[in-house]
């Protein structure tokens, strides 16, 4: 039994989902045969008035849709508590906060590297995260507020505001304001996206921006709308580069053919109040990106991501590059990893594999963007597709799709560049299905009604479930809640202390143990890695006023040990 609920557990929200959806179905269903076509529903009357009146007001609307998030998730903290790092690519935003926050961008190589080094993280030459700075940038900025994760909770809440606003450049205020609160319940409350540190809430603001200044501008050719656009881009650019060069492609191929069509605006206009703002805020953002990539890298083309690439890795990114020969590594966890990563690039080579990949990439997908509820409004599709002002996003997700297929290893915050794309269509595909009424019956608004009940049932439930500590799913709060323990712990002890950690034969490296702060020397707690008696002495005596400890990372639960060894 226990074995059968790991297996359930990752999928168990989606099946619950889907049978609410499936009795919600019907009972409309049932409903609508057992009622006479004149027959109006009245339930909802006065709520939906209320919800135009609001609509009508934009900029109110903007706001309150981001205030929400903030207001919902910072009322189930006592719930769902904060969130604690878990993931490697987590750490690695944190310690780019914690650079940034203290008014860094970058830190020196420490002479001991050798017993720290970390995944997602360059040694040489300066000691940093690899990746963009965007994401940090966001989380340093919460950590000057006190926390890391009011950043993330700040941007995430941004995010649907922007989505709502861009929404408002596409269709009526009703059902943008209704698409934007169908992206708090679905990605600013209970997803990874508010309750990890991976920030991708960054990456949806910057293609929110782009998508919602495109019909502004053609509609009104105002500078603030170019600026809005190409801060979208420079976001994109530093957040997540190689999905927000996919997602820019058809945006940009747009943007010339409008330039250079049948009905383009005037010529000097268009310089005027387009061409030289997007390229004059391009030119200071790539300044600044170099700039950083110099600071970091020693060289303004060269990003710590290829760095921490060429230096670890044997897989590369995308399917059509060879795959390098095996380094030298200093730690087995860290040779394993890697192996791993190798093998699976090369289950790509086969057709089985391939298409077995590609099927969990599109399911992990489908699973967090829509999951059952939200592929409902989807059966109208066929009738958005034809509609000409939705080729561009249509366009815009088959160009993610493609720049998916080519790569190594994707996971459904790669896509979030096109979140907007996606949630215009989704709301667009819903005006579709409320005019559905087969027989005179008026099934398709009740199924468009049905859809937000169910989404704050499921909220509910899973908010519900974590207060009576019923696991229907990963337990709250979010992160590797063993490693902060045990920080907790080493942090109320006298003096400064240094751990080293070692992992049994079966680790996860998903559950690591050692990150460090920028200022190495400086912690409280140094976190370094087991390499043997005879290399750990060096460290021991670089740390002569330190307290040292041994944890093993995959005990359970995972305890300190004093470290007895002669210096």
């Amino acid at each position: 039994m226990h074995n059968v609920y790991f297996l359930l557990a990752p999928f168990l929200p989606t099946l619950i989902e889907a049978l609410l959806l499936t009795a919600a179905a019907a009972l409309i269903l049932f409903s609508s045969l057992n009622s006479s076509s004149h027959e109006q529903p009245q339930v909802f009357g006065s709520l939906e008035r209320a919800f135009r009146r609001l609509a009508r007001r934009k900029q109110l609307s903007v706001l309150v849709v981001g205030a929400s998030v903030i207001a919902i998730r910072v009322a189930l903290i006592p719930i769902l508590g904060i969130p604690q790092p878990h993931f490697n690519d987590e750490f690695s935003y944190l310690l780019a906060a914690d650079t940034f926050a203290h008014g860094r961008l970058t830190n020196p190589t420490h002479p001991m590297w050798v017993h720290f080094e970390g995944f997602h993280i360059i040694q040489k030459p300066t000691y940093m995260s690899m990746y963009p700075p965007a994401q940090g940038l966001v989380l340093a900025g919460g950590q000057l507020l006190g926390h890391p994760w009011i950043g993330q909770v700040l941007v995430t809440a941004l995010m649907c505001s922007a989505l709502c606003w861009m929404l408002q450049g596409w269709l009526p205020p009703a059902w943008a304001l209704f698409g934007a609160m169908l992206a708090v319940l679905r990605l600013g409350m209970l997803s990874y996206w508010m309750n990890t540190y991976w920030c991708a809430s960054i990456a949806a603001l910057g293609g929110a921006l782009v998508l919602g200044a495109w019909p502004r501008l053609r509609k009104r050719l105002r500078v603030r709308d170019s600026l809005l656009l190409t801060l979208g881009v420079a976001i994109l650019a530093n957040s997540r580069p190689y999905e927000g060069l996919v997602f820019v492609i058809p945006v940009a191929g747009a943007m010339c053919f409008w330039l250079t069509g049948r009905n383009h605006p005037e010529f000097r206009k268009s310089v005027r109040r387009i061409i030289l703002p997007i390229f004059f805020v391009l030119f200071i953002a790539a300044v600044a990106t170099g700039y950083y990539n110099h600071r970091v890298t020693g060289k303004f083309f060269r990003m710590g991501y290829q760095v921490n690439r060429d230096t670890y890795a044997m897989a590369p990114y995308f399917l059509w590059q060879t795959a390098r020969p095996e380094p030298v590594y200093h730690h087995a966890v860290m040779r394993d990893f890697y192996r791993w990563e190798l093998g699976e690039f090369e289950k790509n080579f086969t057709l089985p594999g391939y298409l077995w990949r590609a099927i969990k990439k599109l399911f992990e997908w489908w699973q967090f963007y829509l999951g059952p509820l939200l592929t409902v409004p989807f059966l109208a599709f066929p009738r958005v597709v034809r509609q000409k002002k939705m080729l561009l996003l249509v366009a815009i997700c088959a160009a993610m799709a493609v720049g998916f297929a080519m790569q190594t290893w994707t996971l459904p915050h790669y896509f979030s560049p096109a979140t907007g794309a996606l949630y215009i269509l989704l709301v667009q595909s819903l005006r579709q299905l409320w005019q559905w009424h087969p027989g005179n019956r008026k099934i398709g608004p009740a199924l468009v009604r049905a859809i937000p009940v169910l989404a704050c049932a499921m909220i509910l439930l899973r908010v519900s479930a974590a207060a009576v500590h019923v696991q229907i799913e990963p337990a709250w709060p979010r992160g590797n809640l063993d490693r902060a323990r045990v920080s907790s712990e080493l942090a109320q002890l006298p003096g400064r202390q240094l751990v080293l950690a070692r992992y049994g034969p079966h680790h996860n490296v998903d559950w690591e143990w050692v990150w460090n702060a920028p200022d190495i020397d400086g912690s409280k707690v140094v976190w370094a890695r087991d390499m043997g008696e005879a290399q750990n002495l060096e460290l021991l005596n670089y740390f002569k006023d330190r307290r040292a400890w041994r944890i093993n990372g995959d005990a359970s639960p995972p305890q300190l040990e004093p470290y007895e060894a002669s210096r």
